[in-house]
């Protein structure tokens, strides 16, 4: 197999399964596209201006999720850990059909994203790979929260710390090399929240789907789901895998060294704006086998792959 160069899968591959914030039922199936295709959501239950792109520019929600837009006012929401999947796994180029807004939040990680593309297989193009390069240091802050982005060599690193006064949650502070390091616990780590904001978010109109079966609750001193947390950095290792696909929305894998602290979708959406703003902040670079020593997809989630 070939790393540098476009990826697609390579049989159709389908999910279906309630939707966290809306609580309704919706089905998913990603399909094959042709190179320079990218990534696109379809919406099947609208018969006309049903293509939405993600892309950083379209994002009109950061509260919770991440949401993407057309100028016709059609919406996907909740991308971000189906996003983070595809950029892991290597995938440049998908049709993703949806039959609702939403897409499905599973597990509440991007576990079985993971798994079932993995088993589809990947349809290898002799098309360059395109990726974005950071050209100089670019910040957004908000307060005591900030994000910052780096020029870096051949690698994606993210540093990432969350601060909570909860005892659980506390000070968590993790550091990855998406290219490399292996990512398991990043992408198994569930979306998670305080038991005492649940009424507000609810109210809010969020959360209808959500339960201790795709979402890590903690009360007090105590997590609430039956087999406790799957990692001991489940709840910062969540933040990256939402930072690594609200990255994707960029529209190519990325060589930068990012540092957040106390980000979310909002500061991430902020600092892809601030980036592309400028022209001579980044560059866009076709990349052939030759011109690399090593991969810009991360190995290690491929160890299944025949």
């Amino acid at each position: 197999m070939s790393y540098l160069t476009q990826k697609t899968i390579k049989k159709k591959v389908s999910f279906s399964g309630v939707a966290l914030h809306n609580g309704l039922n919706v089905n998913v199936c990603i399909k094959p596209a042709q190179t320079n295709f990218g990534i696109v959501f379809k919406r099947t239950d609208i018969r006309t201006n049903n293509l939405v792109y993600p892309n950083f520019m379209n994002v009109t929600n950061t509260s919770l999720n991440t949401t993407v837009e057309n100028e016709f006012g059609v919406k996907v929401s909740t991308i971000e850990h189906l996003m983070g999947a595809l950029f892991g796994l290597g995938i440049d180029n998908a049709l993703i059909e949806i039959d609702n807004e939403e897409v499905p939040i599973l597990d509440g990680s991007a576990k079985e994203f993971i798994e079932k593309i993995i088993l589809s297989g990947f349809e290898v193009s002799d098309a360059p790979l395109k990726i974005i390069k950071i050209n100089k240091e670019i910040k957004y802050s908000d307060g005591d929260r900030y994000i910052s982005i780096m020029p870096s060599t051949l690698s994606l690193d993210i540093d990432f710390e969350l601060k909570y006064k909860n005892k659980i949650i506390g000070n968590q502070r993790n550091k990855v090399k998406v290219y490399e390091d292996d990512l398991t616990d990043i992408y198994n780590s569930r979306t998670y929240c305080l038991f005492e904001d649940i009424e507000l978010i609810k109210k809010n109109g969020l959360a209808k789907g959500g339960n201790l079966d795709n979402a890590i609750v903690v009360k007090g001193e105590k997590v609430l789901n039956q087999n406790g947390l799957r990692n001991e950095k489940e709840f910062v290792n969540h933040k990256i895998l939402d930072c690594i696909g609200d990255l994707y929305t960029s529209g190519f894998r990325m060589v930068a060294s990012i540092k957040c602290s106390q980000g979310g979708h909002y500061l991430t959406n902020q600092l892809l704006r601030k980036v592309f703003e400028n022209r001579e902040n980044f560059s866009i670079l076709e990349i052939k086998e030759k011109n690399l020593p090593h991969t810009l997809i991360n190995r290690k989630l491929l160890k299944s792959i025949a």
